[in-house]
């Protein structure tokens, strides 16, 4: 039995780190608890974690459409948005606060810029930040067309934000000799890594071009690729490598920035 349920504990170990969803715990709760071997495995899973967010929301977007009358585009948005942020406790939004208070408060500076990140109180750039990509997210959801291209994009989006977090660590050192951040990078399977990665964004424009929208799949996984480059520069001149936030901030930012370019896509044909 022990030897059947050993190929999913990284997943389950993915899912309880990235989601509230109440799995059982069949090992530690979280990579942070996990043995070295478990952390690596269980970032491979990451992608298949935000495929399963998306289709959690993508079945909410369609209930409620399929509602007697027409539901109000307002209402539905805030409704897949509070599933949004609730389904994953808003892990990645407070690195993405984080971050927005260390590159302001930082002045440049390595180490002040580390400090601020490792500060649990918000200042006033982190709500500025929270608002904002709220704001995007919200308006984005309440533009999406209930088309299958609209299906595609709710789908789609979190499964290869989350990959950004498989991305970042095969690409980049960590900023610090200790954290998880350092344990993921140092136990990452990096062969296997790149093939999920592949898969990843292979099925991401299949599922596209399944639709006839194979231009905006690759127009979405080609803007993902470019902000992993552009946030992966930043981080490095000014840490010299990624945090545990910092990788956050950029599944927020990847999340906000192909829910508005699919949803203008989508709607201007």
């Amino acid at each position: 039995m022990r030897r059947f349920r050993d190929p999913f504990i990284p997943c389950l170990v993915a899912v309880r780190f990235l989601t509230r969803l109440p799995l059982p715990v069949a090992t530690a709760a979280s990579p942070i608890e996990a043995n070295p071997l478990v952390l690596g495995r269980s970032a491979l899973c990451y992608p298949l974690v935000g495929l399963l967010l998306g289709a959690m929301l993508l079945l909410l977007w369609l209930g409620v459409a399929g509602l007697p009358g027409e539901p109000p585009a307002l209402a539905t948005a805030a409704l897949l948005l509070a599933c949004w942020v609730w389904s994953t406790g808003g892990l990645h939004l407070d690195g993405l606060g984080d971050c927005a208070d260390a590159w302001v408060g930082g002045l440049g500076s390595r180490e002040r810029t580390l400090k601020i990140l490792k500060d649990p109180l918000t200042g006033s750039m982190g709500v500025v930040a929270l608002v904002l990509i709220l704001l995007v997210k919200f308006a984005a959801l309440a533009s999406l067309p209930a088309t299958p291209a609209g299906a595609s994009i709710l789908l789609l989006t979190p499964a290869l934000a989350r990959a950004q977090l498989l991305a970042l660590p095969l690409t980049t050192a960590s900023a610090r000799p200790e954290g998880l951040g350092a344990a993921l990078s140092d136990r990452l399977p990096r062969r296997s890594a790149g093939w999920v990665l592949v898969l990843s964004a292979s099925l991401a424009l299949l599922i596209f071009a399944s639709a006839g929208l194979w231009l905006l799949g690759i127009a979405l996984v080609g803007i993902a690729g470019l902000l992993l480059v552009l946030w992966r520069r930043s981080m490095l001149v000014r840490l010299g490598g990624f945090t545990g936030d910092t990788a956050g901030a950029l599944v927020e930012l990847t999340e906000a920035a192909l829910l508005l370019v699919g949803v203008l896509c989508a709607n201007g044909g």
